[in-house]
């Protein structure tokens, strides 16, 4: 990438965009999403730290460009969205409900797994004691 191209500079897009690419989402007559500057560096910073822990960017060609900067383009391109409190609360359950599924899903794989290693080793006893038998009686 150039370093003369959009995506690079810091003033674009500006607060204003960003604001109004926000609250279009938002029906006629409903609060705006985000109120403030603020909200909108909050959350960027929030994603730009997801992002230096090794999330992965939700956007293409991000080569070159610092984490803050591709958390401000997610959010132009809708990619990152602002939740309020109550939204929050309820994607935050749904991931904690996802993720206890997923783990007793796993918990019941390696269940089935021990179950069915027991069962093998049975039958192989059981074969084994059924051919020591025949060679007894095969012997008397």
């Amino acid at each position: 990438m150039a370093k003369n191209d959009v995506r690079f500079e810091m003033i674009h897009p500006s607060y204003v965009e960003l604001m109004q690419i926000i609250n279009n989402q938002v029906e006629v007559g409903e609060e705006p999403m985000v109120n403030s500057r603020y909200t909108i560096v909050a959350a960027c910073a929030k994603r730009a730290r997801q992002l230096i822990a090794g999330a992965r960017p939700m956007i293409e060609n991000t080569e070159g460009m610092k984490p803050i900067t591709i958390a401000v383009h997610e959010l132009a391109e809708g990619k990152l969205v602002i939740l309020n409190e109550e939204e929050a609360l309820a994607a935050k359950a749904a991931a904690e409900a996802a993720a206890k599924a997923e783990e007793e899903k796993r918990a019941a794989l390696i269940a089935q797994e021990e179950m069915d290693t027991d069962d093998e080793e049975t039958a192989e006893e059981d074969d084994a004691a059924d051919s020591e038998a025949e060679e007894a009686s095969g012997v008397s």
